[in-house]
């Protein structure tokens, strides 16, 4: 049984992911979203033009008045809880526990009270350096050691929720190096493939960081990059099909690259020949960068996810050919 009959929430709905699965949701005919997010100063607004969605309300204020009036929004029959601070450069620790933690919490009880199927965007940031795996079937969260206070705020729910023993009510994603349209109001957080594609306008090179581990050569750190199309598609299957499946959940491509690799596809897609100079990576990244990361996604294909991963080389060009250069938005 769908879950996706009723009005759906997507906190985050503006965001990269967010915005990108209301696209998905509005392709399956669904357009009884409501969409909560903070807009602020940047140029996030401009993801949600393209989309279909029955009400728009700010984050905070939403909070509040889930707070005072539980029952002031009615019902929903989902709730996709991707609204949170992604900086993983982000300092103010406060702001992220509460923002990211404390809100979490509110929402999943709110949900589980109120019968919504409730799915929420947890992090690969989450297992750190990786030196306890990346696997998403252990038991033993306690293991994992987040390198910044991203994924330790997004380690703490998953902790929370585990303890409480409400984690096989619910469903944690967690993304791996997503990447895909509707990521250009995201700064220093975009993927290197939006970031390369206006270095390669501007100088006719790419500069990818020094690797500062004798195991791994200049440019050959690796990566699980997941086309943004990929992500909501693995996302919505736990609203759409899996209605008993809960726990956490890898979300990736299964397969790891260097950003070499990922490098010479956007200058495929470019029709260019490869230019990439090698720089200094920042003091302040050198102790907390993951140098491998490769999602195991076998849990996820026995919940009965089927659909066939888009090949890197063919997403980077759907990206920068269908989105990049034209500058149009998923939808447009």
């Amino acid at each position: 049984m769908s879950n996706l009959n009723g009005r759906i929430l997507v906190t985050g709905g503006a965001g990269f992911i967010g915005s990108a699965l209301v696209w998905a949701l509005n392709r399956r005919g669904v357009t009884n979203i409501i969409i909560s997010d903070i807009l602020g100063q940047d140029e996030k607004w401009k993801n949600l033009v393209p989309l279909k969605y029955a009400d728009y309300v700010e984050a905070g204020t939403f909070r509040e008045r889930l707070a005072s009036q539980p029952n002031a929004f009615g019902k929903f029959s989902a709730i996709f809880h991707l609204g949170a601070c992604s900086a993983t450069t982000e300092k103010n620790a406060s702001y992220l526990a509460d923002n990211n933690f404390a809100y979490t919490k509110e929402l999943a009880a709110w949900s589980l009270a109120h019968q919504a199927r409730f799915i929420y965007a947890s992090s690969a940031a989450t297992y750190g350096d990786g030196a306890q795996g990346m696997d998403d079937k252990s038991a033993n969260l306690a293991a994992l050691r987040p390198l910044n206070m991203y994924g330790y705020s997004k380690h703490l729910f998953d902790l929370y929720a585990q303890r409480e023993g409400i984690l096989n009510s619910i469903v944690g994603v967690k993304y791996f190096n997503v990447y895909g349209p509707n990521e250009d109001h995201k700064a220093d957080m975009r993927s290197l493939v939006n970031k390369a594609y206006q270095q390669i306008l501007e100088t006719g090179k790419v500069r990818l960081f020094k690797s500062y581990k004798p195991e791994f050569k200049d440019g050959e750190q690796m990566r699980d990059f997941l086309y943004v199309k990929d992500a909501v598609e693995m996302t919505i299957h736990f609203a759409e099909t899996a209605t008993t499946s809960g726990g956490l959940y890898n979300l990736g491509s299964g397969e790891a690259n260097t950003w070499l690799t990922l490098s010479r596809a956007i200058f495929a897609a470019l029709g260019r020949e490869p230019q990439i100079e090698f720089i200094e990576m920042p003091e302040i990244l050198r102790g907390k960068y993951q140098y491998f990361t490769k999602a195991d996604i076998a849990k996820l294909r026995e919940t009965g996810y089927a659909k066939p991963l888009t090949p890197l080389s063919e997403a980077v060009r759907d990206y920068v050919q269908g989105y990049m250069m034209p500058g149009k938005k998923l939808g447009d």
